[in-house]
């Protein structure tokens, strides 16, 4: 009887095991907002007017008067040819205009000697048809001689080589000492600011930046990302787009304007330009990391007022940094679990804890 009482008497002493709690999940709240879409494109920058510097007369190079890479001012000196052949062509256009004006002034002087002579039949009308003829003979050599002067001085002038535009000087394509023709390129000049920057879009894009561009005036405020991922502080505008899409690529080249003081920016530099091509009243947005996905479906854990765990299905739009775009699926201010995916299933209980992410932070703020 006592063994029975002291068996009992243990059972009772025995605790009924203990559940386990639900497990701890962070959440956020779905962010509503009005946002605007970005899109990038790749570019190059090219400079508003590229001169190619070239003689226009043959010479051989004697100097250089510029400082290569720097900025020159239109009309400036950058080099300097051989003038004696210039020299010598204008001193024997000189001797020919002499000529011709004396040539002139002795027929100036038969005319004006026989025509008194005509009349009193002292001289043949011949004599005097004659005078007549090489007087206006010589009007036209002496026309002729000057054109040969001037163009002599032109080319004496043109030894001189000089940039045609304001702007920044590339390095001297030529050395002391070489044969320069018209058909040379010496260096090359170009105007930087303003600075274009070239990039193609396609067809589809195009359409969207096109209709962004008429709600809002896109297409004068570009933004301008450098190879080194910093944004560049002057805004620019859409200056031209190509008038017909590439049949090949699919493409529409669209060239861009930006402000350039103090010529900062360069030809030939790789860039990338963005622009807002949408907007999206009331968006839904969610982190990114809140959102999973398998074979092409994406899913979100949303925590209820009862702690219970509903997995929905989504319908995720553009990306705006870490945040996701959800287009369908989701209502303004339910809580998706960001971190602790892997350990919730539709129906069960979990214990939520508030995510702090800055990034929704920023977003919400902006």
């Amino acid at each position: 009887m006592l063994l029975a009482v002291t068996i009992l008497s243990g059972c009772s002493s025995k605790k009924p095991p203990h559940s386990a709690p639900p497990p701890e999940v962070t959440v956020t709240p779905v962010l509503q907002k009005t946002v605007s879409i970005h899109q990038e494109w790749v570019g190059t920058m090219v400079g508003n007017t590229d001169a190619d510097i070239r003689p226009k007369v043959d010479g051989f190079l004697l100097k250089r008067l510029y400082r290569e890479g720097s900025f020159v001012r239109k009309d400036q000196p950058m080099f300097e040819l051989d003038r004696r052949q210039a020299l010598a062509a204008l001193e024997q256009a000189k001797g020919q205009l002499a000529q011709a004006k004396a040539l002139l002034a002795q027929a100036q002087i038969d005319v004006n000697r026989y025509t008194p002579l005509v009349a009193e039949k002292a001289v043949s009308q011949a004599e005097l048809d004659k005078a007549l003829s090489l007087q206006k003979s010589g009007y036209a050599q002496i026309q002729s001689a000057q054109a040969a002067v001037d163009n002599a001085k032109l080319n004496l002038g043109w030894t001189t080589v000089v940039s045609p535009i304001s702007g920044i000087a590339g390095i001297a394509k030529v050395g002391i000492g070489d044969l320069m023709t018209p058909t040379t390129q010496m260096a090359t000049v170009s105007s930087l600011d303003p600075i274009y920057v070239d990039f193609s879009i396609t067809e589809q894009d195009y359409l969207k930046f096109a209709m962004a561009k008429l709600k809002r005036h896109v297409g004068e405020s570009l933004q301008l990302i450098l190879g080194d991922g910093s944004t560049y502080p002057h805004v620019g505008r859409a200056l031209v787009i190509n008038r017909e899409v590439d049949l090949r690529t699919g493409t529409i080249q669209v060239r861009a304007e930006f402000p350039n003081p103090g010529n900062v920016l360069r030809p030939g530099q790789y860039a990338r330009i963005r622009a807002v091509t949408q907007e999206l009243n009331n968006a839904l947005l969610v982190p990114q990391r809140s959102v999973s996905e398998l074979q092409g479906i994406y899913q979100v854990g949303v925590v209820g007022p009862d702690k219970k765990v509903a997995i929905r299905s989504v319908q995720p739009g553009p990306q705006l940094g870490d945040m996701w775009v959800i287009s369908s699926g989701l209502q303004p201010n339910d809580q998706v679990v960001v971190d602790g995916l892997q350990r919730i299933r539709d129906g069960i209980t979990v214990s939520p804890k508030l995510f702090k992410d800055t990034q929704a932070d920023r977003v919400q703020g902006e």
